[in-house]
């Protein structure tokens, strides 16, 4: 596929290096020139490009930027992919630790949700609840004992299937996790973030998730 990666972080950098090692086009960007990108582009064999110009003719994209970054995007960031392309983003909402209040999550807006929102187009959430490393190494082909698993949370549809398809062919167990509307179940703080469950342990984490949101993760 050609993937278009809006961000360079930790878990941004990442999935340019597992999904060009599993030969996939990526292209990718940061808030800043693509020149900033050289070295992890010489590393991988990805395009660095602005940010404007990631999605462009994109089988699916990802974005993966601080929270609060969001709206700073430019308008139609992700208009340019192709018809249907599904777009994932791995984002979480830290208001103590990075990002400050955003009055809509604190007031029930599920992340993804306001996510959604602020790139006027539905999304994906996945990836937002595995440590990097663990993403980077801990891959396992299909069947074999100990897979981790990871959900996947939004609208039924081949967008969904494709994102659900690539996370398995990084080497892990994807699970539905049910609508956009749902993705508060694997937000921070809920029993299936950060804990590199197996599917079925992924799914009774999902259930077993409360509403409210936890004290270290509001503003």
């Amino acid at each position: 596929m050609r993937i278009g990666i809006i961000g360079a972080g930790l878990i941004a950098g990442t999935l340019t290096r597992r999904l060009t090692s599993l030969g996939h086009e990526v292209r990718v960007a940061n808030s800043r020139d693509p020149e900033t990108l050289a070295d992890l582009a010489a590393e991988t064999g990805a395009t660095a490009v602005w940010a404007s110009e990631a999605a462009q003719d994109a089988d699916l994209v990802v974005v993966s930027i601080p929270q609060k970054n969001t709206p700073n995007l430019p308008e139609g960031v992700v208009a340019s992919r192709k018809p249907g392309a599904p777009v994932v983003e791995t984002n979480n909402y830290y208001p103590q630790q990075r990002d400050g209040r955003i009055d809509a999550i604190e007031e029930g807006t599920p992340e993804s949700v306001w996510v959604s929102e602020q790139l006027g187009t539905p999304v994906y959430k996945a990836f937002n609840g595995i440590y990097w490393e663990h993403l980077l190494n801990r891959g396992r082909p299909r069947g074999e004992a100990g897979r981790i698993a990871l959900p996947v949370a939004g609208a039924d549809g081949p967008g969904k299937e494709t994102v659900l398809a690539l996370v398995d062919e990084l080497g892990f167990d994807p699970v539905d996790a049910g609508p956009l509307e749902e993705s508060w179940r694997q937000q921070p703080g809920t029993p299936v973030y950060g804990t590199d469950l197996d599917a079925d342990g992924v799914r009774a984490a999902l259930a077993a998730a409360p509403p409210e949101r936890p004290a270290e993760f509001s503003a």
